[in-house]
């Protein structure tokens, strides 16, 4: 979707998936928001105007095709799976969101922390998942992958808009974690001084996903931090907005 501007506004995952899988991400641009929140703030709980952020989910749902509104995850940093349909829409605690049906939209809300979207290859299932370093650490990938059917040689990720390599500042604690649970996460860290590195979000999602299994890997293209124009960023901004990744099955490709 391109704005008179010509700058994207939705983006479109450039990977094999089934032609009944369909998948987006939006920008921060396209919106009604103003302030430290222009423009497609889809955040509620940001601080944001609701009307305005109403206005913009219901624009981003008819730009990006949307088949139903989705849920839209009270997201903790946590592990919690929402497996859709569901009746408990009372619970929307959750980072991740899972289905087999058509139709049912399954989306993730980041402003740095990485979106990953998941699909298997016959299409008859997707996910997806917001995975900061804390989700990461705990588990989020892996408890999303066990929702699935399809064996991990058959499934197909992309990793969304995030903070990029060489923005991400983290402290010695957070490499002690990671390397305590995969020595070969040391690749992801570079160090500024004896006590805060540079951690490769996208790198620590693959060495999850690959010794899940996983091989189709797909995106880690962006920099939400360093891309001000396009994308908001927490770390950047402090009070900000929030883009979202959705995906979910067609009824007919």
């Amino acid at each position: 979707m391109i704005d008179a501007a010509n700058t994207t506004v939705l983006l479109y995952p450039d990977w094999p998936a089934p032609a009944n899988v369909r998948a987006v991400s939006s920008t921060r641009l396209g919106g009604v928001s103003t302030a430290s929140f222009s423009s497609l703030n889809l955040g509620a709980h940001v601080g944001d105007d609701p009307i305005a952020v109403n206005t913009n989910r219901q624009r981003f749902a008819e730009l990006a095709a949307l088949p139903a509104m989705p849920f839209w995850l009270n997201q903790v940093h946590g592990t919690r799976v929402l497996q859709l349909p569901t009746a408990a829409q009372t619970d929307l605690t959750a980072d991740a969101s899972y289905s087999r049906q058509a139709a049912q939209v399954c989306l993730v809300m980041t402003a740095d922390c990485l979106p990953l979207l998941i699909c298997n290859r016959a299409g008859t299932e997707v996910a997806a998942v917001h995975a900061g370093w804390r989700g990461l650490a705990a588990g989020v990938i892996e408890q999303t992958l066990a929702c699935f059917q399809s064996p991990a040689a058959e499934l197909l990720v992309w990793l969304g808009p995030a903070i990029g390599p060489t923005a991400f500042e983290v402290g010695s604690e957070v490499r002690a974690i990671f390397m305590a649970q995969n020595p070969l996460a040391s690749d992801a860290f570079v160090a500024l001084s004896a006590e805060k590195y540079l951690a490769d979000l996208y790198q620590l999602a693959r060495l999850r996903l690959q010794q899940s299994g996983i091989t189709a890997i797909y995106g880690a293209e962006y920099c939400t931090y360093s891309d001000q124009q396009r994308f908001f960023s927490y770390r950047r901004d402090g009070q900000t907005g929030r883009q979202a990744s959705a995906i979910w099955l067609q009824t007919s490709p």
